[in-house]
């Protein structure tokens, strides 16, 4: 029998520096086939961190480097448990999330990494995957100078993802991502 493997993303970053984040497809299938995809397909390079609160997360995924919501022509169904899938994945340190607003089957491009461990989210947003290493990039970018809250607390520099890549193993992305249209 073939081993598979969980898929690995390299996240590098234009100021230097590379997170590695490994994703679980077993548990979260729907959000990591999307998040590959849109990885496969380069979405994601040239985007920025566009949203740093130190102690708890940064959050990029958006085409026009903000908060607010764009159309990117579907959304996912939300995989934790108050919206009845449990991937059983705690939101500690390093721990990738898909962003979303008050509708739980709103998430789309938009995703975090915890910087701190964040437990009062587990069961509230679907966690997907976890940091294997690049933790010193994931803490430099958390603790540069941002704008306020009432800004959504971007970054005074901009922290660029220069590229995103599936690193090649036993991961096939599923035809059927399981988006559903907006």
């Amino acid at each position: 029998m073939e081993k598979t493997y969980n898929p690995v993303v390299e996240i590098t970053m234009q100021l230097g520096g590379v997170l590695r984040v490994e994703l679980y497809p077993d548990k979260a299938p729907l959000s990591t086939a999307s998040f590959a995809a849109l990885v496969r397909d380069q979405f994601y390079d040239g985007l920025s961190f566009h949203r740093v609160v130190a102690d708890f997360m940064i959050q990029g995924g958006s085409s026009n480097n903000t908060c607010a919501g764009e159309p990117c022509g579907f959304r996912l169904k939300g995989e934790f448990a108050a919206n009845g899938v449990d991937t059983g994945v705690s939101h500690t340190r390093g721990t990738i999330s898909m962003a979303r607003s008050s509708n739980p089957d709103s998430a789309g491009t938009q995703f975090f990494i915890c910087h701190q461990d964040a437990p009062h989210l587990d069961g509230q947003y679907a966690a997907f995957g976890k940091m294997l290493d690049g933790f010193e990039v994931l803490d430099r970018i958390a603790s540069v100078p941002t704008g306020s809250a009432m800004d959504a607390n971007p970054p005074l520099e901009p922290q660029v993802i220069e590229r995103m890549v599936l690193v090649p193993g036993g991961y096939t992305i599923p035809e059927d991502l399981g988006r559903l249209p907006e």
